[in-house]
């Protein structure tokens, strides 16, 4: 276990390296930074000070040695526009998305799992169909579209729920139900293809000649087994909530990365568009780990091959 450990993690740190070098160079690729800081009215002359003020008139190697050296001892850099430090404007903005992601991804579970199991327990009937209906309903409803259907719904008709803001835990009740539905449909298959081929497995067969409860048989030798790849998939789908929730946190004015994000880029604030990329590619690496890590428990076989 301790090989797989070390294995997985050289692996993590690999593809977190290999992404600040994208991160790093899209930004500065996609344009001159210095012009889009400078602003539109800007000379050439005042182009030239911004270019020397940031250093970006050096090579990209050494300006990316520079800024992954001050990223591993904390430093992020400074807002040219809020004038703060990086760091301090990603710490108000990182507990609201992951407060969103962890929320949603709670919702999608409990949601989809249960339906799941139960269409594969009871395939072709009421059950199956209505968790059909809700797959097909998700992929095809946009996640905009469902939550301007619950702004209106609960907040506006029923007015049971606020509709924006994040001062407490209830304003993530709407936004987190609109962004966990969109990874509703995608583990709600997943389950329920895992627990069908599981039922038919030798394992389960003989669990139920040995006269065990139907409850144990299904979640102890069944769900076991089956939710392997729904661990890998929940950790993809919290990394794609934490990086593309910029919709669900404009429409519910909540202050998160995605919404940070999204300003960051009309400002040119480059300083601040890399800590985010790099932040996202950290949170993805680091939750793919932990599910490997999970599933390695779950299942020994893993860290054997």
């Amino acid at each position: 276990m301790l090989l797989f450990i070390l294995k997985r993690l050289a692996l993590t740190v690999l593809v977190v390296a290999i992404t600040s070098i994208i991160a790093f160079l899209l930004v500065h690729l996609s344009g001159d930074p210095a012009a889009a800081m400078a602003g539109e009215g800007a000379s050439a002359s005042d182009i030239a000070a911004v270019r020397q003020l940031y250093g970006f008139d050096r090579p990209l190697f050494v300006q990316y040695l520079d800024w992954i050296g001050r990223v591993l001892q904390g430093d992020f850099g400074r807002s040219h526009y809020l004038r703060m430090d990086v760091r301090t404007i990603l710490a108000e903005h990182i507990p609201v998305t992951a407060t969103l992601g962890i929320l949603a991804l709670s919702f999608a579970l409990l949601l989809s799992i249960p339906l799941g199991v139960l269409a594969a327990l009871r395939p072709n009937t009421l059950v199956d169909r209505i968790a059909l209906w809700i797959a097909v309903a998700g992929q095809a409803l946009p996640s905009f579209l469902f939550a301007l259907g619950l702004m209106y719904l609960f907040g506006v008709y029923l007015r049971w729920l606020p509709i924006s803001g994040g001062s407490t835990w209830v304003h993530f009740l709407l936004p987190s139900i609109a962004l966990g539905y969109y990874a509703t449909p995608a583990i709600m298959r997943l389950t329920r293809s895992g627990m069908m081929d599981v039922m038919q497995s030798d394992h389960v067969r003989t669990a139920r000649a040995y006269g065990l409860s139907p409850w144990r048989v299904v979640v102890r030798h069944g769900l076991r087994h089956a939710i392997i790849p729904v661990v890998s998939l929940a950790a993809v789908q919290l990394g794609f909530m934490l990086g593309g929730s910029i919709v669900i946190e404009t429409i519910f004015s909540l202050k998160g990365l995605g919404y940070l994000a999204w300003e960051s880029i009309q400002r040119a604030d480059i300083e601040v568009i890399q800590a985010i990329l790099l932040v996202i590619a950290v949170a993805y690496a680091v939750l793919t780990l932990l599910a490997d890590l999970l599933n390695a428990a779950l299942d020994p076989r893993i860290r054997i091959n």
